[in-house]
C-alpha cells in the first residue's frame, strides 16, 4: 500500500519528478500520515478539495451517497420554485458536500456551517478553488444559523468513543477528533441535530398554481445507528423517512421529510 501511495504522491504532487521535497513527503507517508494530507488535496464528485487546514478527509461512502442524491433526486433541486433551492451543509468540514452540489447542480444556493475555525478557512479556500460561491457560518450546530432551508445535508461526527480502539491509529493521530466522535454511542450530535433541524426547514406550501413539499434532510450515519435514528425521527415528529445503503451494502444515509 505504501508503494502505491508513494506512486500517487509522485504523480499528483510532483508530476513524476522526484526531488528533496518529495523525499520529505515520503517520510511523512512512512510515519503514517494520510496520503491525501501529504498530497494536499483529494477529489470529490469532480471537485478538487484542498486539505491544507487538515479537515476530515472526505470518505468514499460520503462521495457515493451524495452522488446518489444528485443523480436520483433531481425533483428536489428543480421545479420546486422559481429560484433554486436554498441548501445548508451542516458539519461542513472541508465543504466537500456543498461544493459538489454547487458544481453539479444549477441555480442553487448553499450555506456552510461548522464550529471549527480551521474548517471555515478551509471551506473558503475550496469555494474559491472550485469557482463557486457560498455563505460560511461559524456555528455550533444551529446556534448561529438563521432562516429556513429547502434542503439540509448533514455528515455529523458519529463514531462512538467506545469504538476508539478499533479505529485506525493513523486516523486517530492525524485527523480531527472533533469531526470523528459523537459521544459514547455516537448519537450525541445526531440527536442534537435532529432535535432542532425541523425548525430550519421550510414548511410545505400548497397552492393551485404550484405545490412545494416541505424541507428535506439528507444525513450520514453509522450502520448500527439505524434503529436509534428511526426512533428519533418519530420522537421529533418528522413526517417520514427513508433509509439507504452505501456502495458496500451497509446502511449509511437517510432522507427525512419535514
Amino acid at each position: 500500500m505504501l508503494k502505491k501511495e508513494i506512486g500517487w504522491l509522485l504523480k499528483e504532487k510532483y508530476f513524476g519528478v522526484a526531488n528533496k521535497k518529495f523525499q520529505k513527503d515520503v517520510e511523512r507517508l512512512k510515519a503514517g500520515e494520510p496520503v491525501d494530507y501529504v498530497i494536499g488535496f483529494t477529489e470529490f464528485l469532480g471537485c478538487k478539495i484542498d486539505l491544507s487546514k487538515k479537515p476530515l478527509i472526505p470518505r468514499p461512502e460520503t462521495e457515493f451517497w451524495v452522488g446518489e442524491v444528485i443523480k436520483k433526486n433531481g425533483d428536489i433541486f428543480y421545479g420546486r420554485q422559481k429560484c433554486g433551492p436554498l441548501v445548508l451543509d451542516m458539519f461542513a468540514g472541508s465543504g466537500c458536500i456543498g461544493i459538489a452540489l454547487l458544481k453539479n447542480i444549477k441555480n442553487i444556493e448553499c450555506d456552510f456551517a461548522d464550529k471549527d475555525k480551521k474548517c471555515l478557512e478551509q471551506i473558503k479556500i475550496n469555494l474559491k478553488l472550485n469557482g463557486v460561491k457560498g455563505k460560511v457560518i461559524c456555528s455550533n450546530v444551529f446556534s448561529e444559523v438563521v432562516g429556513k432551508y429547502d434542503i439540509i445535508f448533514s455528515n455529523p461526527p458519529y463514531i462512538p468513543t467506545t469504538r476508539k480502539n478499533k479505529i485506525q491509529k493513523t486516523v486517530i493521530k492525524f485527523e480531527p477528533k472533533i469531526a470523528l466522535f459523537g459521544g459514547a454511542s455516537g448519537m450525541f450530535f445526531i440527536n442534537k441535530f435532529l432535535k432542532d433541524a425541523k425548525k430550519y426547514l421550510k414548511k410545505p406550501v400548497f397552492a393551485k398554481a404550484s405545490a412545494r413539499r416541505g424541507g428535506i434532510i439528507f444525513m450520514e450515519f453509522s450502520p448500527e445507528q439505524k434503529g436509534a435514528i428511526g426512533k428519533l425521527v418519530k420522537k421529533y415528529k418528522y413526517s417520514k423517512c427513508e433509509f439507504f445503503k452505501d456502495q458496500f451494502n451497509r446502511w449509511r444515509w437517510i432522507k427525512i421529510f419535514a
